[in-house]
């Protein structure tokens, strides 16, 4: 390939776009490689208490001491204690098990003001207020304004 630039001849082996083709995966691994991993919060529950209290663990404890500091201490908002209905659409619909909460050595105690039913299955919804709050998961569509992030966590008396 002969490039003429004014008086000057060059004289090229491969195009400028071989160069390019050559630098591609490359660019694109390093773009790929920068992306940080979406970690999850290993938050469990467990009956305890003869099956009468729900004991919540896994919870990072500097949330937990700062939400305890609180005076008004709304555990409910994070951890939402709800009775599974027969049909699992209306999950959405079904109002709170009202109990109390219990802090204690980084563990979370929810006792219902009712006792669990035997043989009825239950769950909890855990709130995570950080969710996905890059720019990129709402072009890709996996969050939407307004939307709240959460987990159910099902489990039986």
């Amino acid at each position: 390939m002969i490039l003429n630039l004014g008086e000057t001849i060059c004289f090229r082996k491969r195009p400028i776009k071989t160069k390019m083709k050559k630098y591609t995966p490359l660019l694109l691994l390093f773009c790929l490689a920068c992306k940080h991993p979406t970690q999850v919060p290993a938050v469990h529950i467990s009956l305890i208490n003869n099956n009468t209290s729900l004991k919540i663990t896994g919870i990072d404890p500097v949330i937990l001491a700062d939400i305890n500091r609180d005076t008004v201490k709304a555990w409910q908002s994070l951890f939402t204690v709800y009775r599974m209905p027969a049909d699992t659409d209306m999950k959405n619909y079904q109002p709170v098990q009202p109990g109390k909460y219990l802090l204690a050595d980084s563990v979370l105690v929810f006792t219902p003001d009712t006792p669990f039913i035997k043989q009825q299955t239950y769950f909890m919804r855990y709130y995570n207020y950080a969710g996905n709050k890059s720019v990129w998961d709402y072009i890709k569509g996996k969050t939407k304004a307004g939307q709240l992030h959460f987990t159910d966590l099902i489990f039986k008396q």
